[in-house]
């Protein structure tokens, strides 16, 4: 599949994905990898916020954080999340729908001993999403766990990864006088093969 510029070719939406994020890494000035990710609360009510996409599977895409976040928890009530990625510099934008499960395993170990040893730590001392007194009681929790876990921390039980396959993902390319390029991959569920559709902009 091709349009006029040839951005939308190939078979594979996870390589049309990968091959727009790595554009991306050497246009946009921080954190090419930033995305926003909508969950909905118990009562339906949506809740968005931005977050860094870690890897780009071959079936899913991968991002990490506390389980105990307001974020993790609307994900596992209800199954499902989307998220949006914008390039300005690009112009831009992939979209995705899908279910999501965790990340708990050696993978997720393996980036967690990537991070920085002040991020490893930070996990380890963030109560996410929950009240903080101050500034300075977050950081007196750092100094604790950084007496208790010492250089090498193991990855809290409580922090590890989501994986959402998706359902549907749309690529959108800016195009002139609005008249944007816009593919969407569907699918009913992630046993089906994918359909492919342009869309009116």
């Amino acid at each position: 599949m091709s349009d006029r510029t040839g951005i939308f070719a190939g078979e594979d939406p996870f390589v049309i994905a990968r091959n727009w994020l790595a554009e991306a890494e050497k246009t946009e000035i921080n954190d090419a990898n930033a995305m926003a990710l909508s969950t909905v609360d118990g009562d339906g009510l949506p809740n968005v916020r931005m977050v860094l996409l870690k890897e780009i599977e071959d079936a899913a895409f991968v991002f990490y954080t506390n389980y105990g976040s307001a974020k993790a928890q609307e994900i596992e009530a209800a199954g499902k999340a989307a998220f949006v990625m914008h390039w300005k510099s690009l112009r831009r934008q992939i979209r995705v729908r899908g279910t999501v499960t965790r990340e708990e395993g050696p993978q997720a170990d393996a980036y967690y001993q990537s991070r920085s040893l002040k991020s490893r730590l930070g996990a380890w001392a963030s109560q996410q999403s929950q009240p903080l007194a101050s500034r300075a009681a977050l950081m007196a929790e750092v100094a604790k766990v950084t007496a208790t876990h010492g250089p090498m921390p193991k990855r809290p039980p409580f922090w590890g990864g989501f994986r959402i396959a998706p359902v549907e993902i749309e690529f959108w390319a800016d195009g002139a006088f609005r008249l944007h390029d816009r593919f969407v991959w569907r699918r009913r569920n992630l046993a089906e093969p994918w359909t492919v559709c342009r869309l009116n902009p």
